[in-house]
């Protein structure tokens, strides 16, 4: 994809439903008693692995126009897989799936793409071989492809070194399984659907401080699950609307979970014109519309506990910080360097070839904004969240930037390209 300078952007917008929660309705469905309905369900590449991996556990998921139904079968309801188990490039479906898998009584294979197979899933073998669980990768090295033999599990306090959802969620749904309560404790608060879904399907959940606990064996019953807008695609439509002079954006029914919400806190802090509209609440999760005005940005520091709340967000934000005046310093940061591809290089390395001022750190980098931004050739490496951030980039800077491998942004977003479009007209 090619990109130059944009004209405003104007419009109404109705992002794509959050990932997050779209893959543990699906999984949380499968798990319990009833039919569940998913509306506003993410039909990109990455949700539809999870309800492939769990069709291949005899669970019967219907796709119809406005809504998902799983035919959940309970708690140990679900078969033994009779081919492996492919998550495509979704890190949520192999990490979260693992913690289901370890507490049945059958034995399965998680494999993924090129990109997956490079990711640390030690992260989530640790905890569940604490809890009794028989998991090991395959080529040994902490990677997928993940064998699984399911074991009675025991109950456990893992104190976890990272503040990772996928992490916790994983302890969480094989503590389901457990012979005795299960609890997580994080250096900080990651972001909590899976607390949230769980308690709303009739999990008995404990929150105090950073530590989360679970009851073992619960009835879970079939939900109606609303999935808002997910921030994190919301997030490129902010920056634009932020970035781009003359641009007015109303983006419709976005989560702003608390645990989800950091983008907006370090917008505001930026000196961002964002109005927050029409609130709501369902099963817990927070909702409102986003009224996002151009902006001069301002630097800003990022970092400690907010970082959890915004990881997804921060390839985005290092593009508004190139425009912003001033510094912006973000630390502790250094979950970027696992996920779709090492985002913390990347980032550095991009922003750099279109001209902005930018060092890098261990855990993080340091931009000194307000220098313009120049067309580039990119590549996205793959990663649907560098491919997003750096068009909204070219679209904010001069002259034509080139994206290649821009057509990942399927993952997350498939009419990502069309809805930008949209508003340019």
């Amino acid at each position: 994809m090619k990109f130059t300078k944009s004209l405003p952007l104007k419009g109404e917008l109705t992002i794509p439903g959050d990932k997050s929660i779209s893959h543990r309705a699906v999984m949380l469905g499968a798990i319990s008693q009833g039919t569940t309905s998913v509306t506003n369900f993410l039909r990109g590449a990455d949700c539809l692995s999870t309800i492939s991996c769990f069709r291949k556990m005899g669970i019967a998921i219907e796709e119809n126009p406005t809504e998902i139904l799983i035919h959940g079968k309970g708690l140990h309801g679900l078969s033994a897989p009779e081919t492996v188990l492919d998550v495509g490039n979704s890190g949520t479906t192999m990490r979260l799936l693992s913690g289901i898998l370890a507490g049945q009584d059958f034995s399965s294979s998680l494999t993924g793409d090129a990109s997956i197979r490079k990711r640390p899933m030690k992260r989530v073998i640790t905890p569940l071989s604490l809890m009794g669980a028989s998991i090991e990768s395959i080529p040994g090295n902490g990677c997928a492809p993940l064998a699984i033999q399911g074991m009675p599990l025991t109950g456990i306090h893992y104190q976890s070194p990272v503040s990772s959802a996928q992490v916790k969620s994983c302890v969480l749904l094989a503590g389901l399984y457990a012979d005795s309560t299960t609890k997580v404790t994080e250096p900080f608060v990651s972001r909590n659907h899976s607390e949230l879904m769980l308690r709303s399907f009739g999990a008995e959940i404990q929150t105090e401080g950073t530590t989360v606990s679970v009851q073992p064996d619960p009835l879970l019953t079939g939900q109606k699950v609303e999935v808002p807008g997910d921030i994190s695609s919301a997030a490129y439509f902010i920056a634009a609307g932020l970035l781009i002079p003359g641009s007015e954006i109303l983006i419709k029914n976005v989560g702003i979970n608390p645990t989800r919400d950091g983008i907006l806190r370090v917008c505001r802090a930026m000196g961002a014109d964002i109005e927050i509209l029409n609130e709501q609440e369902h099963c817990g999760e927070l909702t409102a519309d986003l009224l996002v005005r151009h902006s001069a940005l301002k630097g800003t520091v990022i970092e400690g506990g907010i970082i959890p709340t915004l990881i997804d967000e921060l390839p985005v934000i290092a593009v508004m910080a190139a425009f912003a005046e001033g510094t912006t310093i973000i630390r502790d940061a250094q979950e970027l360097k696992v996920k779709e591809s090492n985002r913390l290089d990347i980032i550095v390395h991009h922003l750099k070839e279109m001209g902005a001022d930018v060092t890098p750190a261990p855990d993080g980098m340091v931009i000194r904004g307000g220098k313009p931004l120049t067309g580039a050739v990119l590549d996205s490496h793959m990663d649907h969240r560098i491919a997003m951030s750096f068009a909204i980039a070219a679209m904010a800077g001069n002259g034509e930037t080139e994206i290649l491998n821009s057509d990942c942004v399927s993952i997350s977003y498939p009419d990502f390209y069309a809805d930008l479009r949209r508003l340019q007209s």
